[in-house]
């Protein structure tokens, strides 16, 4: 009897180790599918709203409707055979990645919250780069595209169809802003430098050279307005995401300050869930729901300001919403990830380390 108790008590600590360290790796797998799970569903929602509004598929509420799912009337008219194909195709994409996800989650067991955290903070960093080198490049393009137009230069240099044709705001989005976005994309893999400094520096000497030019060379055009527009508001809306990546925001730490870091691993787990989150997808789905929301419709009629001869980047500015929203959203799910590793007690990363 003693003998076999002494067996018991030995072997207890064990068993419980093993159960604690099981319950670990089902958290650990809980947590990390959550946050790619959302990410991966974010470029999907992007996708299909490019292809819902720009190529004409159904969407998934359409979808729905048509099949007659959770009681939402069915749309008029009927879909088609093909768009209910389309239909399927993009419920089932939704439902793939979050699969995706999950056997990326479970065929990867060794990796650790702080390495997903760290490689979505890498995915944030990059999508404000890249968007940076875009405003850059393109604020750029357009100002010499309007002033050769604005000063009757575009024709002699281009010819008057390709002139005409760059007068227009989607032939220019289409194949000026486009081709030089996926440059910036290009670039933002090989320059891991942000350049807030000289963007910043570029908004002040564009504001300079509106003065210059107004009061001593009586010249003054919109598109010279437009891009201190463009540049600003670009430096405000990535910056600040680019700031969460960096720990940079300024906290009100009246309680904060004195909390324990396991409380302020939970206070930044549970804001995150409840407000940061909910945030940037309220900014999408609000903005991106249909043609006529407040994000897509600029987008997809390439808005221009009425100024005439301005720059033709307006429906790219409200675009930085979406870019806004997509960044934070990810850097939140990176966030999330770090704080939980906290109240996992894993070793300290390396996450907020600077990239340039």
């Amino acid at each position: 009897m003693s003998s076999s108790a002494a067996i018991d008590t030995g072997n207890q600590p064990e068993t419980v180790t093993i159960q604690d360290n099981g319950d670990h790796k089902v958290k650990v797998f809980a947590m990390r599918a959550l946050a790619l799970s959302i990410v991966a569903v974010l470029f999907l929602f992007l996708i299909n709203d490019f292809l819902n509004f720009g190529q004409q598929w159904p969407g998934v509420p359409t979808f729905f409707a048509h099949q007659g799912w959770f009681g939402l009337e069915p749309p008029s008219p009927p879909l088609s055979e093909v768009q209910i194909t389309q239909g399927w195709l993009q419920l089932l994409s939704y439902l793939g990645a979050v699969a995706a996800t999950a056997l990326f989650v479970l065929f990867t067991s060794g990796r650790t919250l702080r390495d997903d955290s760290a490689l979505l903070s890498e995915l944030a960093a990059y999508i404000i780069r890249a968007a940076f080198w875009g405003v850059f490049i393109i604020g750029v393009a357009d100002i010499i595209i309007s002033f050769l137009r604005v000063e009757e230069l575009l024709v002699p240099l281009v010819g008057e169809e390709l002139a005409e044709n760059l007068g227009r705001s989607q032939f220019r989005g289409i194949y000026v802003h486009y081709p030089l976005l996926i440059l910036s994309c290009m670039i933002a893999l090989f320059n891991r430098s942000l350049g807030f400094i000289w963007l910043t520096l570029l908004v002040v000497l564009a504001q300079f050279q509106i003065v210059i030019s107004r009061f001593i060379f009586s010249y003054e055009q919109p598109f010279m307005g437009d891009l201190v527009r463009f540049w600003y508001a670009a430096l405000f809306l990535f910056a600040s995401a680019y700031t969460l990546v960096h720990e940079g925001h300024v906290r009100v730490d009246v309680l904060y300050s004195r909390f324990k870091k396991p409380t302020k691993a939970w206070v930044n787990t549970v804001g995150t869930l409840l407000l940061g989150l909910p945030l940037g997808w309220i900014i999408l789905v609000t903005g991106m729901w249909d043609k006529a929301s407040s994000i897509n419709s600029p987008l997809f009629s390439f808005e221009v300001t009425q100024s005439g001869y301005g720059l033709y980047v307006k429906y790219l500015m409200v675009g930085f919403l979406a870019v806004y929203a997509m960044s934070m959203i990810v850097q939140f799910c990176s966030y999330f990830l770090d704080h939980v590793a906290d109240l996992g007690k894993e070793p300290d990363g390396d996450q907020l380390a600077d990239n340039s």
